[in-house]
Formats: C-alpha cells, sequence, structure tokens
C-alpha cells in the first residue's frame, strides 16, 4: 500500500484475517501525526480473561483487533472498552501482538478506570449494594472496560493530569438527578461520593519528534441509558462532554496545571450522536461548536460519519477526534467494514476512527 512504503512501514501477512480494509493514503508532500481512537470491545467476564484470551492467540475478535489497528496503522492511539489490570500484563500482550502485525507502540499508559470501582453505597438507586451499579462507574469487577493509550513518541507522564476523581457535584453547573420531590437522587450520602467519570479523564502531554508537544484530552463517558425517570445516566453523560469545555475554560474547583491552549486533540468516546437517538444532543452540539475545536469529520463511503453500528440499521456517530483549531487536518477517516469478512466487522461495534495533522 502507498501510505504504508511511504511511512517505511509494512504490515506483516501474519494471519489471513489481516486483509486490505480501506485506502488510507498519506499526504507526500507534508510530514503528518495519525492519531486514532478506537473502542474495541475487548471487555471480559471477569478479570485476567483478556490476557488469557490474548496469549492463546485463539480468539477471532482479538485477532480482528490487531488486524484493523494494524491496517490504519496510526502513530497515536487511545483505545476504549479495554479491561485494565494491575501491572498492565493485558495491555502489553495486546502490544506485543500488534508489534508481530507490523504495529510497535513503544510508549503505553493505562490506569484503573472508574469503571468496576467498587463502593458501600447504593449509587444506582435500585435499593440493593454490591452491583455492577453501585460502582464509580459501571463495572462488576475491577478495571471493566478501561482506557489505554499506545504511542510511538514518548508520553509526558509525569505532567499528565488525571480528572477521574473529581466529584460529579462539584463540577461547575453540574446537573445531578433528583427524585420527583427534588431531593437527590439516590441519596445525599450517594452523591457526596459519586464522581463524574463514568470510566476516565485524561490530559496527556506527549512529545512529539519534531520537538513540539502535543496534549490528549481523552475519555469515554456513559450511555445516556438504562436508567429511569430521573434520567441520571444522560445527565451524567451530558456532564461528562462537557467537562472538556470547563476545563479548557480553566473553572474547575482544583489546582492543576493551566489548561493547553493550542496544539491539544479530545480523543474518546462521548456515547452521543448530535442528531439522534437518546440522550441530551445538545451536550455533544456545543462541544463540536467550541470555536477553540475543528470537526474533521471524518466518514467513510460505507456510512457516512457514523462510527458505530448497534444493529438492525442503527448507526451512529458517538467516537470522536477534534483537534484544537491551529491544527491543519491533512484527512479523517473511519474504518468501516467493506464486507463481512473485513477485520472490522468481527472486532467491535465500533469503528476506528483517524485523524492526520499535517506537523509544521
Amino acid at each position: 500500500m502507498f501510505w504504508a512504503m511511504w511511512r517505511y512501514r509494512s504490515i506483516l501477512p501474519y494471519l489471513t484475517l489481516l486483509i486490505p480494509l480501506v485506502a488510507l493514503p498519506r499526504l507526500p508532500q507534508a510530514e503528518t501525526l495519525r492519531i486514532a481512537t478506537f473502542n474495541t470491545e475487548l471487555s471480559r467476564k471477569g478479570p485476567g480473561l483478556l490476557l488469557r484470551d490474548i496469549e492463546r492467540g485463539e480468539d477471532k475478535q482479538i485477532a480482528a483487533v490487531i488486524a484493523v489497528i494494524a491496517e490504519a496503522n496510526p502513530d497515536i492511539l487511545l483505545l476504549q472498552g479495554i479491561d485494565w489490570d494491575y501491572n498492565n500484563q493485558a495491555l502489553k500482550a495486546l502490544t506485543q501482538r500488534l508489534a508481530q502485525a507490523g504495529s510497535p507502540y513503544p510508549h503505553l499508559f493505562a490506569s484503573q478506570p472508574n469503571a468496576g470501582l467498587a463502593t458501600e453505597l447504593d449509587l444506582d438507586g435500585d435499593g440493593r449494594l454490591g452491583g455492577p451499579g453501585d460502582s464509580q462507574g459501571y463495572g462488576d469487577y475491577t478495571g471493566r472496560a478501561g482506557l489505554a493509550v499506545l504511542s510511538r513518541s514518548p508520553l509526558v507522564l509525569d505532567e499528565m493530569q488525571d480528572l477521574s476523581a473529581l466529584l460529579w457535584r462539584e463540577i461547575p453547573g453540574a446537573t445531578l438527578p433528583q427524585h420527583p420531590d427534588g431531593s437527590p437522587f439516590p441519596s445525599p450520602q450517594a452523591q457526596a461520593i459519586q464522581r463524574l467519570s463514568s470510566t476516565a479523564h485524561w490530559v496527556l502531554p506527549i512529545m512529539l519528534a519534531n520537538g513540539q508537544r502535543l496534549t490528549l484530552l481523552c475519555f469515554q463517558a456513559a450511555p445516556p441509558l438504562f436508567d429511569g425517570a430521573e434520567d441520571r445516566n444522560g445527565l451524567r453523560n451530558a456532564d461528562e462532554i462537557r467537562l472538556w469545555q470547563v476545563f479548557l475554560d480553566g473553572l474547575l474547583p482544583v489546582e492543576l496545571a493551566p489548561p493547553p491552549t493550542r496544539r491539544f486533540v479530545i480523543v474518546g468516546g462521548a456515547n452521543l450522536d448530535p442528531n439522534q437517538g437518546d440522550g441530551r444532543r445538545d451536550s455533544i452540539a456545543q462541544l463540536l461548536q467550541d470555536r477553540r475545536l475543528q470537526d474533521p469529520l471524518p466518514y467513510s463511503t460505507q456510512a457516512n460519519t457514523a462510527t458505530v453500528d448497534w444493529g438492525e440499521g442503527r448507526r451512529m456517530r458517538v467516537d470522536y477526534l477534534l483537534p484544537s483549531k491551529e491544527w491543519q487536518v491533512a484527512a479523517a477517516g473511519v474504518v468501516w467494514p467493506e464486507s463481512d469478512s473485513s477485520p472490522a466487522a468481527h472486532a467491535s461495534r465500533h469503528r476506528l476512527v483517524w485523524v492526520d495533522l499535517v506537523l509544521d
């Protein structure tokens, strides 16, 4: 493939599943940086099972995920929906498989997500304790469906800021769920400990080869569904999306380094389409219209700007890459399967989304 030859990289034919996905050319006249986000749905039914499946080398979904990533060959990649463990063993095993497929990532970051982080309170209001909805983010074991960054450029980890512990009620303008009588849902005690991030919000600087710094604003928001009239998940989803604007405004009630004003990219999953589906769509529409950002509108010929297929024709745009306004965007796209045999058809319901940014 031309783009791979131009980058002096090759995709090793390590299994029959690795077949052409889509032409992803890079501009030969300018050096570009490819950033991607991919909700892999690499979550299993219990801790340690993902590592087991990766090491066995027999799991067709894992093979498809590797094929999709290796074909797109991003320089920086945010993975969503990947189980976390204390030593990042599953993530390291996955990167070993990626290196064998011709896509090495020497720099990694992952930390414990709020998903599966147990509490002693009834957070979801179902009247029971100890369920997956009573964790800080939905999950029945520690580390379920977290985030991970893979990069070919060094990560500036000593300057990384983790916003995941911020309490929902502390965010300026927070809209918290209520009972019909106006009292806090499910209880004042629950709202006193409830974090905003259902998975994580990270501010992660990266040192590029040309000496410039790029800052990733990484997240994965909760689905705005699966609740009751109080709309707890819908409200939380909207505030998780809005958090980035509050952060960029410098209004968070914690001591942080100044927010980036240039060369940053919001990357991850909003779980919300601006034009269709349930949820408070104004929140993602306002983010897309923020004057500090640009929307490269990644698309595919098969599904336009949709990034997920929920089945039965329900295709939506829920995964995003939003560079700050001064970046020059060379190209952007969504890796949609060309046929039922394409790796992207078997990797995840979500599609890998990528953008090429021109380096000065």
